[in-house]
């Protein structure tokens, strides 16, 4: 593929790419002793606190996580079950149910706890049949040909369920929800040794891991992280990347491949119920070995990897010590339909990676394995072909289904009650930038920190933000404080020229005066660092410019912080964002172009953006004159920072009865030059705000079916069109700038397939009296402004450009 999805596991593993480490240079860090240090730390969290900010009664939610009614499953339970009646083995899992043992072609029934059928499978070449979706009335449907039933349905809910075949009825089986969990005694039982092995789930599927400690078990406990994703993860001897530098810092690494990928077995799936409770069992076994220091284990990552510990941290394992996710999304739907409109660019590609990795031996090492005699690796690929096409299931899957809903990570945040290390940049190519809606569904009675910055994808591994997530898992993971011998400080520079192509080295140890044996001290001071840090203008000042880095930090309570002002901005004529709505109508129009989404806006892959910005090859242009309408405040007559995300308050006729909008914010410079700020999307369609999660400042859709209309095209509707969290300086002298257009050309490596509308459409926007158009953003005075305008494209993720005038044509004309 031209662009390499999240990860690719033939680089240094992040997300967009980081070239492996030498094995020379691995073994040269890994020769500098590492200082240790005292107690295990960790924090819980309080059931109350996160009830309270989960939606009750929502209409657009539904959670079903435990079967309604029942105890806790027993032993005889979980597990396959070899059914006599029937001759079948079925192994009912977490919203899953799988049967094996048929012949090809057979018809395997499901039906309910009241005898009624709900589905009919035909089993596959394998005699396999796997239950995950059902239809809402009962259909007959050939399983493993990677399609659901139909997109009219719901999920395999908790329950009593029975199997049918051969004129034969099964005994009961239960299938389990995402906290129906097995006994102390089940993760107990099971023994990992350093190297590679598997670990087995509460339904019996093995999941392959790879452990590397530090040293011999004898000489453990360790402190000790797990990496969890459906990249390799488990693949011996290739740690990905968070994994690999917290081996070099002294941790004991465990990797984890989801089911369905890898040497794993079971059906995959993305983020699903099941796979969060797969991370709920890996990590309890896991923790249960001995050589595990304190039987707690924080989990590391970025993106696939920094996703799933979101996940598996909602589902509260006892031993869970912490989590340190980066880059990462809010919801798996509104990643692949931003504002309702398809991404037709990297998350597509990155699901269709996802397909195919998934196929049997689609890892390729995973074959290389099975040829070498691992008889568990190829007994697991034979479920593969139950696997779905989620390219094609997401397609099709045009509004947000409510059983969706237990992947929606702004509803499952709440129920997170450990610390939590959380870094993203608002521009990201690859996951956006939605995770600030996350921040503050999070428990704020557990600790958090949260770090964001302009920049890319990789970011996260950066000498800009590495050490402050080593401090991280060295207090809240191992229990010791933070203390980086001399010699990797030394010879990590050259790694991070390598790979982000800037020669700085891990940052000093902050909390030095505090050793040796004043953890309590060290880590008080650090608890009293801000929870919300902001890295300004990263790329502007580094060397090489464009490089990661910081010109200064700001510190907020939250995000926005609470002192942020409530600021909007009106459309004006004469292309003006005025400070009060204009009296009397107005309004301006373009035209809409279908088309805009398909446009390359770069020639990059997602392997070049962890290096110089003022390197990449970004074809950043604006729509052509009649294609937006653009608004812009007049001269700053004094600095300007917006801190957060906000909408655009619109008033539009669609002039189709389907369109879509991209609102994006520039800022115009004194050069002559213009700079990309952030943007925001919106399928005008969908008119139902989501009342739970919308606030002051975010604004939140449904996206659910009945909450969409069909528009008539010459008649306003109002609509506030989300636009993700920023923070951005608009220097004395520069213009505030918004545009209206169809979705495209502002994203890299991202696209959309617009909604159809008939040629030459025109979508009029509001600018007064009644139907006054408004920007309306959190405005953040007070703080440190970094002396001089950055140059131009050195701004990591805010592409530049020479600024053109437009005249927006009136509507009517």
């Amino acid at each position: 593929m031209h662009n390499a999805p999240y990860g690719d596991t033939a680089h240094f593993g992040i997300p967009g790419g980081i070239h492996m480490l030498h094995r020379r240079r691995l073994a040269m860090l890994a020769a500098v002793p590492l200082l240790v240090g005292s107690a295990l730390t960790a924090c819980s969290g309080n059931d109350d606190a996160a009830a309270k900010k989960a939606p009750a009664g929502d209409p657009v939610a539904k959670f079903v996580r435990t079967a309604p009614g029942m105890a806790a499953p027993s032993a005889a339970e979980l597990g396959p079950h070899e059914d006599e009646a029937t001759g079948l083995t079925i192994t009912p899992g977490v919203e899953t149910l799988t049967v094996t043992g048929a012949k090809k072609s057979a018809a395997v029934a499901l039906e309910n706890s009241d005898g009624q059928v709900i589905l009919t499978l035909l089993a596959d070449d394998e005699g396999q049949a796997h239950f995950a979706y059902i239809p809402d009335k009962p259909l007959t449907v050939q399983s493993g040909e990677g399609d659901l039933p139909t997109i009219d349905g719901d999920v395999l809910f908790p329950g009593i369920y029975r199997v049918r075949f051969g004129g034969k009825t099964s005994a009961d089986v239960r299938v389990l929800g995402v906290d129906e969990v097995a006994g102390d005694d089940f993760y107990a039982k099971q023994k990992l040794g350093d190297g590679f092995g598997y670990v087995t789930m509460r339904d019996g599927v093995t999941l392959s891991v790879d452990v590397s400690l530090p040293g011999p078990i004898e000489d453990g406990p360790y402190p000790t992280v797990v990496e969890y994703s459906g990249y390799s993860p488990s693949k011996p001897d290739e740690p990905q990347p968070g994994s690999m530098i917290a081996g070099l810092l002294g941790f004991a690494t465990v990797g984890v491949n989801m089911r369905g990928t890898g040497c794993s077995g079971g059906v995959f799936e993305v983020f699903n119920p099941a796979q969060q409770a797969d991370g709920y069992d890996a990590i309890e076994a896991i923790a249960a070995q001995s050589w595990v220091k304190g039987n707690k284990v924080g989990m590391v990552g970025l993106s696939y990897a920094g996703i799933a510990q979101l996940y598996v941290a909602s589902t509260r394992p006892p031993h869970l010590a912490a989590i340190a996710p980066q880059s990462v999304i809010d919801d798996p739907w509104r990643e692949q339909w931003p504002g309702g409109v398809y991404n037709g660019g990297f998350t597509k590609q990155w699901l269709e990676e996802r397909t195919r990795q998934a196929e049997a031996g689609g890892q390729s090492w995973d074959g290389e394995r099975i040829a070498k005699g691992d008889k568990t690796c190829g007994a697991n690929q034979l479920i593969r072909s139950q696997n779905l096409d989620f390219g094609k299931f997401g397609k099709a899957l045009v509004n947000f289904p409510p059983s969706a809903a237990a992947r929606f990570l702004q509803l499952l945040v709440p129920r997170i009650e450990v610390p939590t290390f959380l870094t993203g940049g608002y521009q990201d190519e690859q996951t956006g930038g939605r995770f600030p809606y996350l921040f503050n569904k999070f428990d704020p009675d557990t600790f958090h920190r949260f770090k964001l910055y302009n920049g890319h994808h990789p970011d996260g591994y950066s000498p800009m933000l590495i050490t402050d997530w080593y401090e991280f898992l060295s207090f809240y993971v191992a229990g010791e404080i933070p203390n980086i011998a001399d010699g990797i400080r030394q010879a990590s520079g050259s790694v991070f020229e390598e790979n982000f192509g800037i020669d700085q080295n891990f940052g000093e140890n902050r909390f030095a005066d505090h050793l040796p044996d004043d953890f309590e001290g060290a880590k008080a001071a650090y608890d009293a660092e801000s929870p919300v840090q902001v890295l300004v203008e990263s790329g502007a000042d580094t060397n090489p410019v464009g490089t990661t880095g910081e010109r200064v930090r700001w510190d907020f309570d939250q995000y926005p912080p609470k002192d942020a002002k409530k600021t909007t901005w009106y459309f004006d004529d004469d292309r003006l964002l005025s400070d009060a709505a204009p009296s009397g109508e107005g309004a301006d129009s373009f035209e809409y172009e279908p088309d805009s989404g398909r446009l390359a806006t770069t020639s990059a892959s997602s392997t070049d953006f962890q290096y110089s910005q003022t390197k990449l090859p970004i074809h950043y242009e604006q729509a052509p004159e009649g294609n937006l309408v653009a608004y812009a405040t007049p001269e700053l007559t004094n600095d300007l920072v917006l801190a957060g995300p906000g909408y655009l308050d619109m008033w539009v006729k669609p002039g189709a009865d389907d369109g879509a909008v991209q609102v994006d914010l520039t800022e115009v410079r004194p050069d002559g030059e213009e700079t990309y700020v952030q943007s925001g999307w919106l399928a005008l369609q969908h008119a139902g705000e989501y009342a739970e999660l919308t606030d002051e400042y975010q604004v939140e859709y449904t996206f659910i079916q009945r909450d969409r209309e069909v528009l008539k095209p010459d008649e306003w509707v109002h609509r506030r069109v989300p636009i993700m969290g920023v923070t951005h300086i608009f220097r004395k002298g520069s213009r505030l700038r918004v545009s209206v257009q169809s979705p495209g050309r502002s994203r890299p490596l991202w696209s959309f397939v617009n909604p159809e509308a008939p040629a030459d459409t025109q979508v009029t926007i509001g600018r007064g009296g009644e139907h006054a158009t408004s920007l309306v953003m959190p405005k953040v005075d007070g703080l440190e402004i970094p002396e001089g305008l950055p140059a131009c494209n050195t701004l990591r993720g805010q592409p530049c450009r020479d600024y053109i005038e437009v005249s927006n044509t009136p509507a009517g004309e």
